[in-house]
């Protein structure tokens, strides 16, 4: 059976200080019920202890818990994955590249590589649909331009989201704030039979209630920002949080990279109350393929 640990900084130290403990833990977290072949899928097969793999007794393929994984081929010691793991998700505004590359002893690019393909492996492809009390916003983040007005967004990206109160968080990098655009993401992240959707004034809004779901907006012009139940505070609250940590930790978020960032703060955020959120994202990396740095510095 799976440990089950509560972490902290002091506890990761003590339990995965070698290779021998963290691969250990991860074979826990692959195979609850004993190594099997990612190749077969076949259960008989025999332990090289001397290399830390197994042969497969039916097709021969030799394996250690990494193979298949983020970690395959990896050259950074797994206590040194943990570390890092442990600080992004247990950090509420993230961590960067810079600060790894000072706590882990390694060069920029390497932090910088490790940073990107957890923030990968942390994306939810299969996300459940919000449902009762939805609220939908859209930001825009980027740099600042001097002599131009308030309202220029020629270099800024869009940013949509929908929450559900008490709930989960679903984010994603947009074009323009347009009907179309934000329909279809309300379509893709907010179930048909939720209770009611709050957004602000915006008329591209217009239109998304139904006889299932009502639609209320509240006016941010005219200094409304609450009115009865109608409020778009907690999406709110999330666009706070995202700006702490673009400007506190990230510093500057390239439009490139922008979804692995949200992917990141979508799953923690997601996973607030979650005690055992190390151990969900170790499982995520396990499961999770490997991201070449060819690919993310790909123009």
């Amino acid at each position: 059976m799976t440990k089950t640990y509560e972490m902290n900084l002091v506890k990761l130290v003590d339990l995965f200080h070698s290779e021998d403990t963290c691969r250990d833990y991860l074979e826990e977290l692959r195979w609850p019920d004993g190594a099997t072949c990612p190749r077969c899928s076949h259960n008989s097969v025999t332990s090289i202890e001397k290399r830390g793999q197994y042969a497969c007794n039916s097709c021969d393929y030799q394996f250690s818990v990494t193979s298949g994984t983020i970690f395959h081929d990896t050259h950074l010691p797994l206590w040194k994955w943990f570390l890092a793991t442990y600080m992004m998700v247990e950090s509420k505004k993230g961590v960067s590249a810079l600060q790894l590359k000072r706590t882990l002893k390694v060069a920029y690019k390497t932090a910088w590589y490790l940073c990107h393909r957890i923030r990968a492996a942390m994306a939810d492809g299969q996300p459940m649909l919000l449902r009762g009390a939805v609220e939908v916003d859209e930001t825009w983040i980027g740099g600042r331009r001097k002599n131009v007005g308030h309202g220029f967004r020629d270099n800024k990206t869009m940013v949509l989201g929908a929450i559900q109160r008490g709930g989960d968080v679903r984010l994603k990098k947009g074009q323009r704030a347009t009907r179309k655009e934000l329909h279809a993401f309300i379509r893709s992240t907010v179930h048909p039979d939720a209770e009611a959707i709050y957004t602000d004034e915006w008329p591209a809004y217009r239109g998304i209630g139904d006889k299932n779901t009502r639609h209320e907006t509240v006016n941010h012009r005219i200094g409304e920002y609450v009115r009865g139940l109608a409020h778009t505070n907690s999406i709110e609250n999330v666009w706070s949080l995202f700006d702490r940590s673009v400007m506190g930790a990230f510093h500057h978020v390239s439009e490139k990279h922008l979804d692995r960032y949200l992917d990141e703060l979508e799953w923690r955020f997601n996973n607030r109350d979650n005690p055992y959120l190390f151990r969900e994202t170790l499982k995520k990396l396990l499961a999770s393929g490997n991201l070449e740095y060819r690919e993310l510095t790909a123009r």
